[in-house]
């Protein structure tokens, strides 16, 4: 549910705007949740723009039903702009108008502030670090990151730009926290590539792999690995096919990239099969629960399939990602777990301890700002950032105001915050809390 202001002489910039899927009781499926944007509806005069760093659902998911309240400006990169669009379609939402795409490496001037868009690694591509500056002060968002020297799709993470900064000089660094409880460094995306392509050669019957529907590169991975292993790749789950194609209408795929229609998939000798499906968090509804109910209506599993979950259980999910591998094993299907397995499954999007390291190192901040996870997590990082020489390190709450720069400081519970969650019923947003 990212959504960050910042703030200067009045005029405000706002950085992402997600959902978060919850489970509500008695409901079947998750209720879409979102921050509730009242503070700065109520100084939308106030608004110069809203940025969005990629194109995960937790940083622009609840742009198509809270832009008709903000009515600025969107800036984006080509493939967050196209998911976006899709996304909007497929909620029957309100598009961003103006919806300004930006190309990583680009500069723009948005009211007083001028925004740097530095390319940086993640799980999904053109995610983008931000660089914030106003008069002589200058500040880092680094939005979701990694350090991965081969990614798949995409240029390989370069420290040019951060070493550069780190000359110039850097007041604050807002930073991402997720794995700050993570000791050493993330696994590259090219080595869940060959961990992939070992565990599908060794599969008999069909495969399918569960992932998250915004990686692309992991989409690419398994493209390629048909190719090498005689199967064809289809895709179950609108989520997925919509977001390939939008990767394939920036261009971020190669030609070879022609995935065959999903209704062809159980039609093939099963040792001819590798699908990618949505709904490795167990989600209701999603292909990997359909194919565990044996109600997908393109492909069924057979004893002797396997089913990799090439992604990480996100916390509050375990339940309901036992429950399909148990469905599954019970009918003789192999499941591969990324969580527990030897070999590289599944690659996170987010820094380790020694990576953190590495940006403070090179950016020499004087504040930083942890954000993202839990208190845990922003604790950890905060501790990272003075053990590699930042002078301070601060750590709050939704609706705090942090003062950056010149003189670092919090004023907790400035704005007031909550969430809000969409009814699909009456196809309106109520306050949850």
């Amino acid at each position: 549910m990212n959504f960050n202001l910042f703030g200067h002489q009045g005029q405000w910039l706002a950085v992402d705007c997600g959902i978060t899927l919850e489970q509500v009781p008695g409901a079947v499926r998750p209720a879409v949740q979102m921050p509730d944007p009242r503070f700065i509806v109520d100084h939308r005069d106030q608004l110069s723009g809203l940025l969005i760093t990629h194109a995960h659902e937790d940083h622009l998911g609840a742009l198509p039903y809270l832009w008709e309240q903000l009515r600025c400006p969107v800036y984006a990169t080509p493939f967050a702009a196209a998911a976006l669009r899709h996304k909007t379609r497929g909620r029957r939402g309100i598009l961003p108008a103006p919806l300004i795409e930006v190309t990583p490496g680009d500069r723009s001037l948005i009211g007083p502030f001028s925004v740097e868009w530095i390319p940086v690694t993640h799980s999904t591509p053109e995610t983008c670090a931000l660089c914030i500056s106003v008069g002589q002060a200058r500040i880092l968002h680094t939005a979701d990151w990694k350090i991965d020297a081969a990614p798949v799709v995409g240029p390989a993470w370069s420290d040019k730009r951060f070493e550069a900064l780190g000359v110039e000089g850097v007041d604050a660094v807002i930073c991402d926290s997720t794995n700050a409880l993570q000791a050493g460094r993330s696994v590259t995306e090219g080595r869940v590539a060959q961990g992939l392509t070992e565990a599908i050669q060794r599969s008999e019957g069909r495969v399918v792999v569960g992932c998250f529907s915004s990686n692309i590169a992991r989409i690419q991975t398994l493209s390629q690995i048909a190719a090498d292993t005689g199967r064809y790749l289809g895709v179950l789950g609108r989520s997925a096919a919509g977001m390939a194609n939008c990767a394939q209408q920036v261009g971020l795929f190669p030609s070879q990239f022609k995935p065959i229609h999903a209704e062809h998939l159980g039609y093939l000798p099963p040792r001819e099969v590798l699908a990618i499906a949505t709904g490795s968090q167990g989600e209701s509804g999603a292909a990997l629960h359909r194919l565990v109910a044996q109600t997908h209506p393109h492909l069924s599993l057979d004893a002797g399939d396997t089913v990799i979950l090439s992604s990480r259980t996100i916390p509050g999910n375990e339940a309901s990602v036992a429950r399909l591998i148990e469905g599954f094993r019970a009918r003789g299907i192999h499941v591969l777990e990324a969580d527990s397995s030897d070999t590289p499954l599944h690659a996170s999007g987010h820094p380790y301890q020694d990576e953190l390291r590495d940006l403070y190192q090179l950016l020499k901040p004087s504040l930083v700002v942890p954000v993202h996870g839990e208190a845990a997590h922003m604790a950890a990082n905060a501790r990272i950032a003075k053990q590699a020489g930042a002078s301070a390190a601060l750590t709050g709450v939704n609706g705090d105001l942090f003062y950056l720069s010149p003189v670092p400081g919090v004023r907790r519970r400035y704005a007031p915050v909550g969430r809000l969650q969409w009814c699909e019923d009456t196809e309106r947003l109520i306050n949850v809390n």
